[in-house]
């Protein structure tokens, strides 16, 4: 990813935001210059936190997602427009919303927390989904965040309960012929009959159209989604699956999880929770979802384990990176950020490991796990499957690099975890949040820390 002027200077200006000292390369801080004065936007208080930000990459204008508000500023700062998402009456038991149907729980005023906030290019509008009403979404227009369309009267058009802002992630993958369709992906806190936890949606041109957010495949049998399975709640109470990080690269989109796993210690005969850190991958095109297979990450350091994924970014590895990893230089690399352990999701270890993958590498590790099962050895090896066991089904075909999967065989887990190349360790700040990006062959990586630190 090459940065465009408008996004650099966007990312300058972050940095003001978060930076109060830099840390040089021998670890001392140094003071900014005092030349440089910080630019800050700071909304009503009283409304609460900001959850999301994005940046028209043609323009430089920035979105910001607040509670019960979305704002549309500047490339310095300055407020262009607002929109107002909430507060309204609402009860999160009432499924469908009081919107569609009578409720008869006690409804109260509820703040709408921004849960994701997508650009689409090509129809040049927001997509804002928020907590209300079991997670409906708002499509405003770039210019004037007028509202386009709002759709609610299907199941389709509730995405998930949950009133976490970092619940959603959602992909957009972009076809020049054809609508656009929307990869989302949500923790479904308790509510898998309600809610699918992966699935893909028609994105249409007309914001007020009926199939607007509708699967883009759905009969009887077969849908273009992924359920957890009631019975896994029978093992695992609280299971979830928090999605991190989102992309499409080639033909697949990722998302990058954290989920609950029970596991026998060593020398144990108990089991215990513990969170593991996941990528899932899917095909673009796979309708029926036969492609999912997801496999754990994670990174090691002097023998301490970084399980607990924090944050990632894709980018490019560059000539100087791609050399010494004996890839090409427009080679898919992530970078992410790891907490020590795996046992506290909601409150990590203030250790943490900045690692990347090579995303070929996992490509490469995924395919073999799909030739395996596909010779009938083992089993699906899926944790919220764990209930059934599946074996591994044979079939005589060939598996290449873009298999996307048949009717068996499917979900698949992959067992043995995709180490990382731990690059960067910090022990008393934990690391939060990672972008990169390359500049003249050189990959370079900002790290945003536990207390408002940006590490370049």
């Amino acid at each position: 990813l090459i940065m465009s002027p408008a996004m650099w200077k966007w990312t300058c200006l972050v940095s003001h935001l978060l930076l109060s000292t830099t840390v040089s390369p021998l670890g001392r801080q140094q003071p900014l210059h005092p030349k440089r004065p910080f630019i800050t936007f700071t909304g009503d208080q009283a409304e609460g936190n900001f959850n999301h930000l994005v940046v028209d990459e043609r323009t430089g204008h920035i979105y910001l997602g607040a509670v019960n508000r979305i704002y549309k500023l500047s490339s310095d700062l300055k407020v262009l427009v607002t929109h107002q998402t909430g507060p309204d009456e609402d009860n999160p038991k009432c499924y469908p919303p009081r919107i569609v149907q009578t409720c008869n729980e006690p409804l109260t005023p509820t703040n709408n927390i921004n849960k994701m906030l997508l650009i689409d290019y090509k129809e040049n509008r927001l997509i804002a989904c928020g907590s209300l009403y079991q997670g409906i979404c708002k499509l405003l227009r770039l210019d004037d965040l007028f509202k386009l369309g709002e759709p609610f009267h299907k199941k389709e058009h509730y995405l998930s309960g949950v009133n976490e802002s970092g619940s959603v992630f959602g992909v957009i993958v972009s076809y020049s012929n054809m609508d656009d369709k929307l990869f989302i992906a949500t923790a479904v806190d308790g509510k898998p009959e309600y809610f699918p936890t992966i699935s893909s949606r028609k994105l249409t041109k007309n914001s007020e159209a009926d199939g607007m957010f509708a699967y883009v495949f759905h009969d009887e049998f077969v849908a273009s989604m992924i359920k957890i399975p009631s019975d896994t709640f029978t093992i695992i109470p609280d299971f979830d699956i928090y999605y991190i990080y989102g992309f499409s690269s080639g033909n697949f989109v990722y998302f990058l999880t954290l989920q609950p796993e029970m596991i026998s210690p060593p020398g144990s005969t108990t089991k215990e929770q513990v969170y593991t850190s996941k990528l899932v991958r899917l095909c673009k095109e796979d309708t029926a979802f036969n492609s999912y297979v997801e496999v754990p990450i994670g990174c090691e350091k002097n023998g301490v384990e970084y399980r607990l994924l924090q944050a990632a970014y894709l980018s490019k590895a560059g000539a100087i990176l791609a050399k010494s990893l004996n890839v090409g230089p427009e080679d898919d690399i992530l970078f992410t950020v790891f907490s020590k352990g795996q046992k506290r999701k909601m409150k990590s270890l203030d250790e943490s490991a900045l690692c990347i993958f090579v995303l070929k590498k996992i490509n490469d590790r995924i395919k073999d796990r799909l030739q395996s099962c596909y010779r009938g050895e083992g089993t699906l090896d899926l944790a919220w499957l764990k209930v059934k066991d599946i074996p591994c089904s044979s079939a005589l075909l060939t598996i290449d690099d873009n298999f996307c999967g048949l009717d068996m065989n499917a979900p698949l887990g992959v067992s043995s975890m995709v180490r990382g190349l731990p690059i960067f360790t910090e022990d008393g700040d934990r690391m939060t949040s990672v972008i990169a990006y390359v500049y003249k062959n050189h990959s370079l990586a900002f790290v945003g820390t536990k207390s408002g630190k940006l590490k370049k």
